[in-house]
């Protein structure tokens, strides 16, 4: 990657130089580029633009003026590094979209609403704890674990043990981000770092991992695919004070919208999975550290929604942009506008495929109840019935025990056993004993959601 032109001497005098030959008789043209963003409103990097500009424009010219416009418009964000500095960010049309999504539809208000249809439509609890497993799972395959989501999901609703290292690491990833949830409470410090590293690696490979202890040496580097060394993290030394200078910046409040450092909690969410990817601070399991800390800090200011909003699997899908925002904002005197960009373009996709989810779920179910009730089986079932029969037929899920039944739908085992008994009486369902438990299943049927007058289960 070409890195920006350093601008020192030249940053000051660039408009002598544009009255000076050759650049004055293309005045015009060097002008409409003192903006900060390119003709389609994208915050691009100096190694995409310069392929934009037109020809015969002076390219460190050009760019230049680029960031003239862009500096004009910084926001000092945070500290980071050794020697420090500050990292900035410009607030981008695209940041502003994803704002606007979060607090529309990510809050803890949002998603009080969304769960409050459980009583109507209790199959919705089934799709949040689908959820809840994404990021855990994808998060996993993000650092190269090798294990299918459909096995990984089978290992984690059967609560079975698992048996590789990926495996492990998926287990470690799932206790990380409920340790995310219950300590939404806490402070940041060092040591909260510390212990969410330990929860999410312990048990992988301690010796490659060495869970919860910060590195003590210089030999931990980012490379990329090519084995090229493409970061190299602030010095061991003074890390532990640095992660502190962290803590006390992120447990400052800037949530007054009357003070001139309010800062939107999206925003400074992703300025903290920046820094934890910038310190580097453990020997591995730095990006999915980085990754929990964000949930954590979206948790901590009342965006429960994020719970069950996967970010990691539209980042497995784009690694390559996802390393090259961390680079360009490294490149370029620690613009983060390049990674809170990318970032907020995951979200917003994160986020509507989230209220989608919910959408399809609802609607869904209208259309199973409708034809229950014009079937006349509507009545024959219990509300737990009608919820397990749904998520069967619906394939979001294909066995049942009373077990996850009873952490689903949130009641007793016995209220769990009931229900799934209930729908074998019925001929709704079939049963089999594997290993120690009763394993439910949905008998084979034609067209559920055809209305046709009768039980087509039978």
């Amino acid at each position: 990657m070409k890195k920006p032109p350093k601008l020192t001497g030249q940053h000051d005098p660039v408009f002598d130089l544009l009255g000076q030959s050759p650049h004055k008789e293309r005045l015009a043209d060097y002008l409409a580029l003192l903006v900060p963003l390119d003709d389609q409103r994208r915050y691009r990097p100096f190694n995409e633009l310069r392929y934009r500009w037109a020809p015969g424009l002076d390219a460190n010219l050009c760019w230049a003026l680029v960031k003239k416009a862009r500096v004009a418009q910084y926001t000092r964000l945070l500290p980071l590094g050794d020697p420090l500095q500050w990292g900035h960010y410009l607030l981008t049309p695209l940041a502003q979209k994803a704002i606007s999504a979060v607090d529309r539809q990510a809050t803890t208000a949002a998603l009080e609403f969304m769960t409050s249809q459980i009583g109507e439509h209790a199959h919705f609890s089934y799709l949040l704890n689908d959820l809840i497993e994404d990021e855990a799972i994808s998060s996993s395959q993000l650092e190269g674990a090798a294990t299918t989501t459909r096995v990984a999901k089978d290992m984690l609703k059967r609560k079975r043990l698992p048996r590789t290292p990926d495996e492990r690491m998926v287990i470690g990833n799932y206790k990380m981000m409920n340790f995310a949830w219950e300590k939404r409470d806490e402070a940041l410090s060092a040591e909260l770092i510390s212990a969410m590293h330990r929860v999410g690696v312990e048990g992988i490979d301690d010796e490659q991992y060495s869970p919860g202890v910060f590195r003590d040496n210089d030999n931990v580097v980012v490379q990329d695919g090519e084995g090229n060394t493409v970061h190299v993290p602030p010095p061991a030394a003074g890390l532990v004070s640095r992660l502190r200078r962290l803590a006390d910046w992120i447990n400052q409040s800037h949530n007054d919208i009357e003070k001139a450092d309010y800062l939107h909690p999206l925003i400074k969410g992703i300025a903290l999975h920046f820094a934890l990817g910038y310190e580097h601070p453990f020997r591995d399991g730095n990006g999915r550290v980085a990754r929990a800390l964000f949930y954590w800090f979206m948790f901590k200011n009342d965006f429960s929604a994020f719970r069950y909003i996967a970010i990691s699997i539209l980042l497995r899908n784009a690694p390559v942009k996802y390393g090259r925002s961390y680079l360009n904002s490294e490149a370029d005197d620690l613009d983060l506008t390049y990674f809170i960009d990318f970032q907020c373009s995951v979200i917003l996709r994160a986020v509507g495929g989230f209220a989608q989810a919910y959408r399809k779920s609802l609607a869904y179910s209208d259309r199973f109840d409708n034809w229950l009730l014009e079937s006349g089986f509507f009545h024959q079932l219990t509300e737990k019935q009608r919820a397990v029969f749904q998520v069967a037929k619906s394939g979001m899920a294909k066995e049942f025990t009373a077990a996850n039944v009873k952490q689903n739908l949130d009641c007793s085992y016995n209220a769990a056993s009931t229900a799934l008994n209930g729908l074998v009486e019925l001929n709704v369902f079939e049963k089999r004993r594997i290993g120690r438990e009763w394993v439910f299943f949905l008998r084979p049927c034609r067209n559920v959601l055809a209305p046709t007058g009768g039980n087509e289960c039978a």
